[in-house]
C-alpha cells in the first residue's frame, strides 16, 4: 500500500484538479497513481514533470529510444512502479516482450543502435555520470548527434525523479506486473 494517502481523485480542486485533467488527457482518461500521489501533494510539481515529459516527447529520441532509457534506468534503481509502467509503454512502442526483457537484463537486443543506447545509459548510471572518450565516440558512432545527447540526460533525469518519489511512496503499481 502507499504510504502517502490520496483523497479520492473527484474531491481535488484548483491547482491539483488542473493538473489531474491534463493527464487524463495524455493518459487516455486515467490518473495513474504516481500522477495522482503528485498533484495531490505537489501540482507546480506535476505540472514541471508533465511539461519536461513533454519537451521528451517532442524531442530527436524516437519513441523507443525513450522507452529503452526509461526502463534501464527504472530497472537499475529498482523501481517496480515504473518497470511496470515502462514495460507496458515500451510494449506498446513496439518493443517485443523479448527486447524488453533482454533491455532490463543487459542483454544484447541485436539492434545495433538500441545495443549502443542500452550501453551508454547503464555506464552513466553505474559511474554517476561519468564517461570516458572512447564511450562518448561509441555512442556518436552508433548514429546519436549531441542534441540527441542532452534529450537522453533529461530522459535520465526524469526517470531517476520518477523513481525517487515511487520508491519514497512505494506508490501502488497500477500497470500490469512483470516477472
Amino acid at each position: 500500500m502507499s504510504r502517502i494517502a490520496i483523497p479520492a481523485l473527484s474531491h481535488a480542486t484548483g491547482a491539483t484538479a488542473d493538473a489531474y485533467a491534463r493527464v487524463r488527457k495524455i493518459a487516455g482518461g486515467g490518473v495513474p497513481n504516481l500522477f495522482a500521489a503528485l498533484g495531490h501533494l505537489a501540482p507546480a510539481t506535476l505540472h514541471a514533470a508533465l511539461d519536461a515529459e513533454g519537451a521528451l516527447a517532442s524531442s530527436s529520441l524516437s519513441k523507443q529510444d525513450l522507452e529503452t532509457i526509461k526502463l534501464l534506468i527504472s530497472e537499475l534503481t529498482g523501481c517496480d512502479y515504473c518497470v511496470a509502467a515502462h514495460v507496458m509503454l515500451g510494449k506498446m512502442t513496439g518493443l517485443s516482450p523479448v527486447a524488453l526483457r533482454q533491455i532490463r537484463t543487459g542483454q544484447p537486443t541485436g539492434d545495433i543502435k538500441r545495443d549502443a543506447l542500452i550501453r551508454f545509459v547503464r555506464t552513466l548510471q553505474t559511474t554517476r555520470g561519468t564517461i570516458e572518450k572512447d564511450e562518448l565516440a561509441a555512442i556518436r558512432a552508433a548514429g546519436y548527434s549531441d542534441t540527441q545527447l542532452a534529450d537522453i540526460s533529461l530522459a535520465i533525469a526524469m526517470t531517476i525523479f520518477t523513481n525517487t518519489f515511487n520508491r519514497i511512496n512505494d506508490t501502488d503499481i497500477d500497470f500490469p506486473t512483470v516477472d
